[in-house]
């Protein structure tokens, strides 16, 4: 869905119609998260490329504590 959100961005408009509210409502409260971190370099937004990142990351982490519990 992040990178859906991202993509959206490239369409004027996008983010008005009702699957990018829809997008907005879910994403936005996440990415909220790491706005204090600036991580806007040259003009290019890499917010949603490091939000991804820390999920990738958290759902690798929650997979090993789960197959540690579990087996």
């Amino acid at each position: 869905m992040l990178v859906i959100y991202a993509l959206l961005s490239w369409f004027p408009g996008g983010y008005q119609s009702a699957f990018g509210r829809f997008l907005s409502r879910i994403c936005e409260p996440y990415l909220g998260l790491f706005d204090r971190l600036k991580l806007s370099f040259g003009g290019i937004d890499f917010t949603i490329a490091f939000a991804i990142i820390v999920l990738q990351l958290a759902s690798q982490g929650l997979f090993v504590i789960l197959q540690a519990i579990l087996f």
